[in-house]
């Protein structure tokens, strides 16, 4: 027998089955040694890729705009935001001139308390913190494909604009950060919607960038606005900074994507039976509209008619009103399919993914929502992963093949020859 930790919220949850029943275990490629974070972002800084150094970009006396991601993002801002205004501060920029934007998108305003926690004390006191806000917004321009780039009018009126962002994958636009700081993170409901209405695209997917038009979109509303720097990092499953990148909003951003894959990316011969799987524990796994990344994850490598157990927690629970609307509206995952090809609406887009999850596999969800909700939504409930397991292999018989993704939300499965 074997034992699998995996993360649910703040807890551990312990998963024993039989070691030959075991495909394996989608761990990412991590060093056992602590990084030096401090020094991979002074180096990033140093070192940008595309630009010349920040010091040399910007001017005394410039306004500056930092966007950064909100609370449901497990981007380490209070790491890399000292150094950045550090520099900031050396090249003559007054700390009453920069101020810190969570680029929240369309995600719910922050307390004071989260952008403190966010940004750390020391930052929060030396500049200002505040979100963007979807309301007060600006327009640009349309883009090509005809999002409407509209922009928090503050953010835009900034001298410069600095995008800090992690990497990881993205189930549609391919992968997270760069621009999306900018687009969708301080724009509004309707360009969000418009540029997410793309995924439909047989191009739009996870860990492809060239030819994929939600992120094509993305960076050409991005550049329409003006990106003077970005610095982004990668973080490990200790939520440690293991690479960190500054520079070109494209280059730079690129950079990373390259050096996620060596880390998150795993190829498989075959399916699995069962696909056991974590979001990889809070922040990633505080409502379901997060959660949704690790269930899209395992489906790639689940086999039609197999189990997928999801673990997260889900506290504050679907995550999204409209989401949630959708999801209790609908008689069965096809309603919710069929009504994404009618109409398409953010929010409604996630419950049209799980839909399509919950068609190819069943879903045994171990989190903490209430059970007769978790059954509305089409999933069965269970109490801890152990049981979930357990119920699957009863299902589907002894000898049925198991994979275990303890960070799902991270980790890329792709079956070959598939």
């Amino acid at each position: 027998m074997i034992n699998i930790e995996l993360k649910k919220g703040k807890e551990i949850q312990t998963l024993t089955l039989p070691k030959e029943r075991l495909m394996g275990i989608l761990e990412p490629a991590e060093s056992g040694e602590a990084p030096d974070e401090q020094a991979l972002v002074r180096q990033a800084l140093d070192h940008p890729i595309g630009t010349d150094r920040l010091e040399e970009i910007v001017r005394p006396g410039e306004t500056v705009a930092i966007l950064t991601s909100d609370p449901t993002r497990p981007m380490p801002t209070y790491k890399v935001l000292p150094a950045l205004l550090d520099r900031l501060e050396c090249a003559g920029i007054r700390p009453e001139d920069i101020t810190v934007y969570i680029a929240r998108g369309n995600h719910r305003a922050t307390t004071e308390a989260e952008r403190r926690e966010l940004i750390g004390t020391d930052c929060y006191e030396r500049v200002r913190c505040i979100d963007t806000d979807p309301l007060d917004v600006e327009p640009v321009g349309v883009t090509k494909r005809g999002t409407p780039v509209d922009i928090d009018r503050r953010v835009l009126a900034a001298d410069r604009r600095i995008c800090l962002g992690n990497i990881e994958y993205h189930y549609f636009a391919g992968y997270s950060g760069g621009a999306k700081a900018i687009m969708p993170g301080s724009s509004t409901r309707a360009a969000i919607q418009a540029n997410h209405r793309m995924m439909a695209s047989p191009d739009a997917h996870i860990g492809k960038l060239e030819g994929n038009p939600v992120r094509e979109d993305i960076e050409e509303g991005a550049a329409m606005v003006g990106a003077d720097f970005i610095l982004n990092v990668v973080i490990d499953t200790h939520k440690r900074i293991v690479w960190a990148g500054a520079g070109d909003m494209v280059e730079a951003h690129r950079a990373g994507c390259r050096f996620l894959d060596t880390m998150y990316r795993f190829e498989l011969e075959r399916e699995a039976d069962i696909v056991v799987v974590s979001q990889g524990g809070a922040p990633k796994d505080l409502n379901l509209y997060q959660t949704q990344k690790a269930l899209e994850n395992a489906r790639h490598a689940v086999r039609k008619g197999g189990i997928i157990v999801l673990v997260g927690s889900c506290r504050e629970g679907l995550g999204n009103e409209v989401f949630e609307q959708w999801m209790v509206e609908a008689e069965k995952p096809r309603d919710l399919v069929e009504r994404i090809g009618r109409e398409f609406v953010l929010g409604g887009h996630k419950a049209a993914m799980v839909a399509e999850v919950c068609e190819r596999a069943e879903v045994y969800l171990v989190s903490d929502m209430e059970d007769t909700f978790v059954r509305q939504i089409f999933m069965t409930p269970f109490g801890n992963v152990q049981e979930a397991y357990d119920a699957a292999v009863r299902k589907l018989g002894e000898d049925a093949s198991v994979l275990v993704m303890p960070y799902g939300g991270s980790t890329v499965p792709i079956v070959l020859n598939h």
